[in-house]
């Protein structure tokens, strides 16, 4: 992968420390859910000790569930093999200043054992794994998520205090496009994109959308990793604003019963001298090259044994609803919003865009699988079928799973994912599906609550 210039060079943070503008690094990796997880460090101790030799932290950070909490089933880390640590190595090429904590800077930091060797099932080395296969090809792979989120008036506190419940949107109805709605909360969605610009991102717009309160501020495409730590830094950025400025904001794919969080992922391929790969000829059909309709082709092929990498919590599975502008059939078509691929864009610009993720989404893994399965397709020569062009919805598809049960085990019985992915990095994911049905199935929901304590 070629050498990127990094948002902020270390030679300008030695300056920057030694004048005492930065005073604290942070030093994050993305966990199983893409959260961000590190330390933070005095900025004289990180150049000192910190920058070259790289820090530990609990491998248990790989084994958890979302709440924290030890689990047992992950062969990398356990009570058994004692929690010991994995090294945590800083990546330059991701250093940045964090306008919203002052004095601060960050990096991202890549995974590694005692003995040098990469943590497998760590989602940024799963994604350069793929990415590596797709350089043999002489392809990068360029990337855009598009990110919504439901903001609410209420500090993250008072909304934990109720229960999630009652809380109050920064709009009361459908803004969607709507200049005024957006107008309303305009000071703190141009806090998040100055600040997301002085933290190195290229910040395209901000919009309203179809929920009360729900808003999508979207982000240039980038390479596939520098757009994957972009996303993790945004939705951890977006958060601590949001909280500074007394509100809450949530990127749950599905908030309520209208419509859901999405993170639909652009992909495009890059070649050796920075054409689209994916661009056909003048005079092609579809305007689509033959290694973009085996990419495709292949997204279709393995689209239901992936489904864990793009909807990976139980609640993802609420958005696939028909006419809900969440996909349910595994289609694909030229701009058309009902199915789960859409082709956009015309030459240079030529892409798809996969639309199952929503909000909750790991983009490591999600656009891992991506590249998986384009290479899949590729390798494969698969045929692409002919494009949807009506309604998907009702159409006669194949449908995307419906649980996180469904897709859990389309995942494990899959020849696609070990292939791509190997046995062990397979059979961490299925266990952190596993856990979460564990806990999801022993708990008892609202839902049930309101339906039986009188009437049953």
């Amino acid at each position: 992968m070629a050498h990127r210039t990094p948002p902020l060079a270390v030679e300008e943070l030695h300056a920057l420390v030694a004048s005492g503008e930065i005073d604290t690094v942070v030093l994050a990796f993305p966990d199983m859910q893409g959260r961000l997880q590190g330390k933070r460090f005095a900025a004289r101790f990180f150049l000192d000790e910190v920058l070259e030799h790289g820090t530990e932290g609990c491998n248990y950070l790989l084994a958890v569930d979302a709440e924290m909490n030890t689990v047992d089933g992950y062969a990398m880390s356990s009570w058994d093999r004692g929690y010991g640590d994995f090294a945590m190595r800083p990546d330059p090429a991701t250093l940045r200043r964090i306008p919203w904590h002052p004095g601060t800077a960050l990096l991202v930091a890549d995974l590694a054992w005692d003995d040098g060797t990469p943590v497998t099932p760590a989602p940024r080395q799963i994604l350069r794994r793929q990415l590596d296969r797709l350089a043999e090809h002489g392809w990068t792979a360029q990337a855009g998520t598009e990110l919504e989120f439901i903001l609410f008036k209420d500090t993250y506190e008072q909304a934990w205090d109720a229960a999630y419940r009652g809380l109050t949107p920064a709009n009361q109805y459908n803004t969607d496009y709507s200049v005024l709605g957006t107008g309303r909360v305009e000071p703190l969605l141009r806090r998040i994109r100055n600040e997301m610009a002085g933290a190195g991102l290229t910040v395209e717009s901000a919009k309203g959308e179809c929920n009360p309160g729900q808003q999508e501020i979207v982000f240039r495409y980038d390479e596939a990793l520098t757009t994957c730590d972009q996303h993790a830094i945004y939705k951890t950025g977006a958060k601590e604003i949001a909280a500074q400025e007394g509100m809450s904001l949530t990127f749950m794919a599905k908030y309520d019963e209208r419509e859901g969080n999405s993170c639909h992922i652009h992909l495009s391929l890059a070649d050796a001298d920075g054409g689209n790969a994916m661009a056909g000829p003048d005079g092609a059909a579809d305007g689509m090259s033959e290694v973009m309709r085996h990419f495709l082709a292949g997204q279709l092929a393995a689209l239901r044994d992936f489904s864990l990498l793009y909807a990976p919590h139980i609640n993802s599975y609420k958005r696939f609803q028909p006419g809900s502008f969440a996909p349910t059939a595994v289609a694909w078509g030229h701009d058309n919003r009902t199915c789960a691929l859409r082709v956009v864009g015309h030459g240079r610009s030529l892409r798809f865009e996969n639309r199952l993720p929503g909000g909750d989404v790991n983009p490591y893994l999600a656009v891992a699988g991506l590249v998986a399965a384009g290479l899949y397709g590729v390798e494969h020569r698969l045929d692409l079928p002919e494009p949807c062009t009506g309604n998907a919805y009702t159409a006669d598809y194949a449908h995307v799973p419906t649980t996180l049960r469904e897709a859990a085990e389309l995942w494990e019985r899959s020849e696609i994912a070990r292939a791509a992915f190997g046995d062990e990095v397979v059979a961490h994911y299925r266990n952190m599906a596993r856990v979460e049905l564990d806990a999801f199935d022993a708990a008892v929901t609202d839902w049930e609550l309101r339906r039986s304590f009188e009437r049953m």
